[in-house]
């Protein structure tokens, strides 16, 4: 209730700003007349207004059930060895670099490192407004062309990596999920340096029996931290998974053909021989490939939430 509070006064704070900056422009509109330095401030600040305007309109749209939730995101590399691991850890700093741009607490809950470059799986929580709203966009196979570093004669390759948005809920959520289908192991944290994280059991791993989902937390030196935050994303992945089950019967009813989800490739990033990235669902497509690489993320996500939803007037 407390968490709601705080989210629902934030809104309203927000908006209420939006309403003094309204007021501003007006009596800057009013002593501008005839001042060329104030007119061509005033044309500045509707612009930034207008932009602005424009943002809070397309958030309107975000009305799904979890969309002003904080996101837990997980990355995985595909086939490939040591290239999709490396792609994956790419992807790892591309997120952490935009959750920072726009002032969220990013976390990292889970990390596996890979033996020779990059990483085995990732899992790192986002929280601020609308996370979820604004990350659900990014759930799919995201494929990478290159130049390999790892290739000796310097030939182009393909990897691909698959990133996986859950909202986060409660504890449990809405799930009530029993607690003899659930195996609750823990294990020594890994990483260099610690002597707590080495000596203690504080990573906490979650398997759920009946459909082999597991959930694992490590980042913090609290065992039951780790496991709270584990129950988190252990019913998070039941609720996905419970999502994708229902849509597949729909789609089945329908007739419509169904694709495995690791299958379905929704972005590209080419760096050689040219550089663009481009979402294969929306069409949406720019040649920097560098910035978005670096967390410039907002257009790319903007172009498909506007294909999935109309804000409206």
């Amino acid at each position: 209730m407390m968490r709601q509070i705080s989210r629902l006064r934030t809104e309203l704070e927000s908006w209420q700003n939006l309403e003094g900056e309204i007021a501003d422009v007006g009596e800057m509109a009013e002593l501008s007349e005839g001042d060329a330095g104030l007119e061509s401030e005033l044309d500045s600040a509707l612009q930034r207004l207008t932009e602005t305007l424009a943002r809070r309109r397309f958030e309107l749209a975000m009305s799904g059930e979890h969309d002003p939730a904080n996101a837990l995101l997980s990355i995985s590399p595909g086939a490939g060895g040591t290239e999709s691991q490396d792609w994956a850890d790419m992807l790892l700093r591309m997120y952490l670099r935009w959750g920072e741009r726009r002032g969220y607490q990013v976390d990292v809950l889970d990390l596996l490192p890979a033996e020779e470059a990059g990483i085995k799986s990732v899992t790192v929580r986002l929280a601020g407004r609308l996370a979820y709203g604004y990350l659900k966009s990014e759930h799919g196979v995201h494929r990478l062309v290159r130049i390999s570093p790892f290739d000796s004669g310097a030939r182009r390759h393909t990897s691909f990596a698959r990133v996986e948005i859950l909202p986060e809920l409660g504890a449990e959520g809405d799930l009530q999920i029993p607690r003899e289908e659930v195996r609750i192991d823990t294990y020594r944290a890994g990483g260099a340096g610690g002597q707590h994280v080495n000596k203690t059991d504080s990573a906490v791993r979650l398997t759920h029996i009946p459909t082999g989902i597991v959930a694992t937390c490590q980042n913090s030196r609290s065992q039951i931290k780790n496991r709270e935050t584990a129950w988190k994303l252990l019913a998070a992945r039941l609720l996905r998974q419970r999502e994708a089950e229902r849509e597949a019967e729909r789609a089945k009813l329908a007739g419509q053909p169904l694709n495995a989800d690791f299958g379905n490739q929704i972005r590209s990033y080419v760096l050689h021989p040219y550089r663009s990235v481009k979402d294969l669902r929306s069409g949406f497509e720019t040649s920097d490939a560098a910035g978005v690489l670096d967390g410039d993320l907002d257009d790319l996500i903007d172009s498909y939430l506007g294909t999935i939803s109309a804000p409206a007037d």
